[in-house]
């Protein structure tokens, strides 16, 4: 394997980790955690359609009554400049019957920094459902 193949590898590792731990209850109620892990000039356009700022996903995530329980598969990195990186993946919502709804593209863009990854854009546009991956 080359230095290059592995380094990706790794760094995408990282991000799925990352993306992940933000589709989580722990950290999404977690404001010093979203801090961390958010950009200051963070932005969102929603799969809904609504446009969020760093602020607003400050409020929004940490007051969610019952975070929905995600699934998330099809990762891949595309290399923007030297610190900054595209992340895409699908995603869909898992219902009480383990059923998948709500499928959804996603894009992140992760900056890296002194103190690690920061997401700084993140989209989510709705799309047809796909079967659940086994990885």
């Amino acid at each position: 394997m080359t230095e290059s193949l592995s380094s990706d590898i790794s760094l995408l590792s990282t991000l799925r980790q990352l993306e992940c731990e933000l589709h989580q209850p722990k950290c999404r109620r977690d404001r010093a955690r979203l801090v961390q892990l958010l950009a200051p000039d963070f932005r969102e356009f929603g799969r809904s359609g609504a446009s969020y700022t760093r602020d607003e996903i400050l409020n929004i995530l940490p007051a969610e009554a019952e975070p929905s329980q995600i699934h998330a598969q099809d990762f891949a990195i595309n290399h923007l400049a030297d610190t900054v990186v595209l992340l895409t993946y699908r995603s869909a919502h898992i219902n009480h019957a383990g059923e998948l709804s709500r499928h959804t593209n996603r894009a992140s863009i992760w900056r890296r920094n002194d103190e690690g990854w920061q997401m700084v854009f993140h989209q989510g546009t709705p799309s047809e459902p796909f079967e659940r991956s086994a990885d």
